[in-house]
């Protein structure tokens, strides 16, 4: 292996981690708000609620992103006058933001189901104790529900945001030049895709590590009663 040319590939990648960082976390994000509010009309929104958020879920979960994104993309090209005289063709024609949506939407479907077993992992008698103590209505769903369910759901949505920070280098397939858009154009140019895939896998194994430890301290602070040392029995 070409060390020097390695480095160099280095220096050509790294300006497009800023936009590989950026996707992330706006489809994150937004990801997460809409995957929240899905969760909740699962479990509150009775049969109809039900319905809606599996077919959402069967849907996006059940087909590729790669094609998602190409549907979204590509796609919605062909209904551009219905777009115009609605006004949303200003996002649509901008390969990031189709970007964006479809790892939204992607991620959501996902992240939802995360989040209703982290709902429903709250236990009855938990929630009986809250009443018990004079709690109701928003007050034990901040207190007591949301906390708990967070700390349930927690490790299953870490590695999903892990998914989608490797799921951004899709995008790449939309002329977006991240970092594996930018190892694509250097192996056009150089016909070295061994060095040049070695360094951008790198790349996300860095961004990887930095991710899963900022996950494990969350997970830390969350967690209060783990930290507690058992009494010494001398």
């Amino acid at each position: 292996m070409d060390f020097a040319f390695m480095w160099e590939t280095f220096l050509t990648l790294l300006p497009g981690l800023p936009l590989t960082l950026e996707l992330a976390a706006t489809s994150i994000l937004a990801g997460g708000i809409l995957a929240a509010i899905i969760s909740l009309v699962a479990v509150i929104g009775g049969p109809i609620g039900r319905g809606f958020t599996q077919g959402y879920v069967f849907v996006f979960r059940g087909s590729p992103l790669l094609v998602q994104m190409f549907l979204i993309y590509y796609g919605l090209g062909q209904f551009r006058p219905f777009l115009q005289e609605i006004g949303v063709w200003g996002i649509f024609r901008e390969p990031y933001w189709c970007a964006v949506i479809a790892l939204t939407l992607n991620t959501a479907a996902y992240s939802s189901e995360i989040f209703r077993g982290g709902l429903q992992a709250v236990s009855i008698q938990q929630v009986e104790a809250a009443r018990a103590c004079g709690m109701s209505g928003v007050l034990l769903f901040r207190r007591i529900i949301l906390p708990i369910a967070i700390r349930q759901a927690l490790p299953a949505y870490g590695n999903e945001i892990i998914l989608m920070l490797k799921a951004t280098a899709l995008a790449s397939v939309i002329t977006i030049m991240e970092v594996t858009g930018l190892a694509g154009k250097l192996i056009a140019d150089s016909f070295r895709a061994f060095e040049v895939f070695i360094v951008a896998g790198a790349i996300y194994l860095a961004i990887t590590f930095l991710v899963t430890r900022l996950l494990r301290i969350i997970e830390f602070w969350l967690s209060p009663h783990l930290r507690l040392r058992p009494p010494s029995l001398t």
